[in-house]
């Protein structure tokens, strides 16, 4: 039983299609990345899996639920978002351990509800996961990029999500934080209890080690779509992107080479 699936899903906006046609399955213990150039149409196909956008045509089944028959309020705890997105969203002298327990009611404030020893427990084992633990008291507001991407990532956890989608995670940082995120990922990835996940990025080098399915978009169409090892060609990545590439696996990382730049 899929936990995920979208059946001819499209999205038009202002007349213009942004998706066309998208047939899509996730299932169980499976994880995926969303690759495709910019414009492609993975944000928005991101959004309206995970609830957060309707699409114009198509069906949308999530966790045993349609999109527009079911009560979001509902459904939406049991999926987790993470997005640079958010950073705009929270007062600068927040504490971080506060960014993340507010997850569980999806309020930006630590005074509008209140939490359990437990709660806060949780939230600080979250952190120490994704190696934030030290941050907890600290303001959040004076942590770097890398270390506010690790605490959404804390956050996007804390109501225990049973699929959790990534919009461009590693957006933003520098190699080093960019690296770290990415460890933390894959260490996730290997949890017994780790929800499936969905990745969208436009690069292969920010692609964790451990992501099982590969879908690629190219003007809001699917250029192929499957598991990791089989749809990752250089075929496919030159289709996709208009290059001339070709593409490399080394130490479960993926690489690009452009033997020849622009339009094939």
């Amino acid at each position: 039983m899929p936990i995920l699936k979208l059946t001819s899903v499209s999205k038009t906006d202002s007349g213009t299609k942004i998706l066309q046609n998208i047939d899509w399955e996730i299932k169980p213990n499976e994880n995926w990345v969303v690759l495709g150039p910019n414009g492609s149409g993975k944000t928005s196909l991101l959004n309206i899996a995970s609830v957060n956008l309707h699409p114009s045509e198509g069906k949308v089944e999530i966790l045993d639920h349609v999109l527009g028959k079911t009560d979001l309020r509902l459904l939406k705890p049991k999926i987790g978002f993470m997005s640079t997105s958010l950073n705009y969203k929270f007062r600068f002298n927040i504490k971080t351990i506060e960014v993340v327990v507010t997850a569980l009611t999806g309020a930006i404030e630590p005074w509008w509800d209140t939490f359990s020893a437990s709660d806060w427990e949780q939230a600080h084992q979250l952190l120490q996961n994704v190696g934030c633990g030290e941050k907890s008291d600290q303001i959040f507001g004076t942590l770097s990029t890398g270390e506010k991407q690790r605490v959404f990532l804390a956050r996007a956890l804390m109501p225990k999500p049973e699929i959790l989608f990534l919009d461009e995670p590693t957006s933003g940082l520098d190699l080093g934080g960019r690296e770290e995120l990415l460890i933390v990922l894959s260490n996730l990835l290997t949890e017994e209890k780790s929800p499936p996940m969905v990745l969208v990025t436009h690069h292969l080098e920010e692609i964790p080690v451990g992501f099982s399915h590969l879908l690629l978009l190219k003007n809001g169409k699917t250029i192929a779509s499957g598991k990791m090892n089989k749809t990752m060609t250089s075929e496919n990545i030159s289709e996709c992107f208009d290059l001339n590439a070709v593409v490399n696996k080394t130490a479960g990382r993926w690489n690009i080479h452009i033997l020849e730049a622009g339009n094939k």
